[in-house]
């Protein structure tokens, strides 16, 4: 309770600062100065050898630098299993934490999703901070079951923010979703992202978009068929998004081999939240290939 008036005097506090500041020219000029420092500074992190620089304009930002390492270890541990120079696919890449560590550490083409405009500038700012520019190609669209027109439904217009959904009204828990910020985008299938933009097949799939890897993986029969492993964000609770991201992907030709839940961190959206590792069945690759002739 106390540290929620304490945030909340702070607040007041800031934002009566800058009505003021605004008021005088010296004021404004003083202002856009420490915005412009704000969105320079970074954070050096070091994991298994590989040196990052990220961008962190917020404490949002700041928490991802901190926690890289303890935050997801499975999901370190899956990109450390890559091959050398493998093609990545990050759906719901955020600010490209771990797109720059794959293209980093691994030398992984990456191909990193992202349609919120918050996120988009400190994702550029990753990708050039790491000097991986050559590798990390950004796609600011938002991938669904099909082509279309819709909303893209936000909970925060932090930069590094979370919980957002494109086309749909539910969040990651399959509940009504909390939307603070909402504005209308194009999204596509994954089998139209490889065709209508030619990107190229991926081998390896990251999926993170807080309620909806459902519909992506349904849209994406042709992507799936070319790749060699998938890891995915599912809610437990959210029944219809477990059962139908388990469909696609067995029948898909691929098993489960992983499941580790999250933990316990500020920004967990659920312990009903696992990441889960699934792999292409031994000997399914040529069955599905002699299909597709």
């Amino acid at each position: 309770m106390l540290k929620t008036v304490m945030r909340s005097a702070v607040t007041w506090v800031v934002q009566g600062a800058i009505a003021m500041m605004g008021a005088t020219r010296v004021g404004r000029f003083a202002y856009a100065r420490m915005v412009e420092a704000v969105t320079q500074r970074t954070q050096q992190v070091d994991h298994r050898g590989v040196h990052l620089c990220f961008a962190t304009p917020n404490g949002q930002n700041q928490f991802r630098a901190d926690t890289f390492s303890d935050k997801e270890p499975e999901t370190l541990e899956w990109i450390d299993t890559i091959p050398e120079g493998a093609i990545l696919w990050d759906i719901g890449a955020n600010v490209g934490i771990y797109s720059c560590y794959a293209a980093k550490s691994r030398g992984c083409r990456v191909f990193a999703f992202e349609p919120s405009v918050f996120n988009l500038e400190c994702l550029a700012r990753n990708a050039f901070l790491n000097g991986l520019t050559d590798r990390l190609t950004i796609v600011p669209l938002a991938l669904s079951d099909t082509l279309q027109v819709a909303t893209l439904n936000m909970t925060s217009t932090e930069w590094g923010g979370a919980l957002s959904t494109f086309g749909q009204s539910y969040g990651h828990d399959g509940k009504p979703l909390a939307t603070s910020f909402t504005f209308a985008t194009v999204g596509l299938s994954m089998d139209q992202a490889a065709t209508a933009l030619k990107l190229p097949m991926p081998q390896f799939i990251k999926m993170d978009v807080d309620g909806i890897e459902h519909l992506i993986l349904s849209g994406g029969a042709s992507v799936l068929r070319h790749a060699e492993s998938v890891l995915i964000e599912i809610n437990d609770n959210f029944q219809e998004q477990a059962d139908a991201s388990a469909r696609v992907l067995t029948e898909a030709g691929f098993e489960l081999i992983d499941k580790r839940r999250w933990e316990t961190t500020s920004d967990s959206p659920s312990q009903a939240t696992f990441n889960q590792v699934w792999r292409r069945r031994k000997g399914e690759r040529h069955a599905v290939e002699r299909t597709a002739e």
